[in-house]
């Protein structure tokens, strides 16, 4: 599946699909989720990492100011306090438009 349209409007993403189907998530949801390393952690020694946050404006954190599509596979998106790491999958996309209202935790393990 992929998308015939992203939109940034009323403070979420807007997607249609090739199938017709629409999904939104909220720009908070979709920021918070954000799957690279540095909000997510890493996997050492079998055991996730949880990154330190860093402060960032609220304002700016969960603002869109870009949005790049990378092949067929994937958008990155550049958020208004600089960063742009994150890359979201078309399934991993479609997977948040489906557990937003979940709000699911990650479980990290210490370290030692």
């Amino acid at each position: 599946m992929l998308p015939t349209k992203l939109k940034v409007e009323d403070n979420k993403l807007k997607i249609e699909w090739d199938d017709g189907s629409k999904d939104e998530i909220g720009l908070k949801y979709l920021r918070d989720q954000c799957p690279c390393a540095s909000c997510q952690g890493e996997q050492i020694l079998f055991k996730t990492i949880k990154p330190i946050q860093m402060f960032s404006d609220e304002e700016k954190k969960y603002k869109i100011v870009k949005l790049e599509v990378l092949g067929n596979y994937a958008v990155q998106v550049t958020w208004a306090d600089g960063h742009n790491t994150g890359i979201y999958p078309w399934e991993y996309l479609k997977e948040l438009s489906q557990t937003e209202g979940e709000q699911k935790d990650h479980e990290y393990k210490p370290l030692l």
